[in-house]
């Protein structure tokens, strides 16, 4: 299956604003009410477009301290794995946990209050997880480009994998 060009546009048009209205897309691509509802729909179903979310501004909420860490396991036998995954899903202060190449076998992002919820995290949490080994934190001091919109080529043909 492929995406053609007004696919790719209600695509970026939804990334940039979720919020928008059917009749305020199908403007912006081109198209009629009934076919862009239409290919949304198709988008939805076939999975490109897997959800939608309200972007929150963490600051306004308190939540001002942002952390990389970098960490490796003791071992990586599938249970340990498992059970790594299991432990860090119950924490809501991990908004992100990336598997890596190289020096750390996993990279997470924990959002917190301050400093002292952070440490509270890591001492209470993550120090609790008996299959980290080695971590390394790196503090977020300002975060200049976040976007939600995927690096696609919008002007040509996508074709869908899997």
């Amino acid at each position: 299956m492929k995406l053609d060009i007004i696919d790719l546009k209600i695509l970026k048009a939804l990334q940039e604003n979720s919020k928008i209205t059917n009749i305020e897309l199908s403007k912006m691509v081109g198209l009629s009410a009934a076919p862009t509802l239409g290919r949304v729909q198709k988008l939805e179903k076939t999975g490109v477009i897997a959800s939608y979310h309200a972007k929150v501004n963490d600051t306004k909420l308190g939540l001002g301290f942002t952390a990389l860490v970098q960490l490796s396991l003791i071992r990586q036998k599938s249970t340990a794995v498992v059970n790594f995954i299991d432990q860090i899903s119950k924490v809501d202060e991990i908004v992100e946990c990336l598997q890596l190449t190289g020096n750390f076998d996993y990279q997470l992002r924990i959002v917190a209050r301050d400093i002292p919820s952070f440490e509270k995290i890591l001492e209470e949490k993550l120090g609790q997880i008996e299959e980290i080994g080695q971590m390394q934190t790196t503090v977020v001091l300002a975060v200049k480009k976040s976007s939600p919109v995927a690096p696609l080529d919008y002007k040509s043909e996508v074709k869908l994998e899997g």
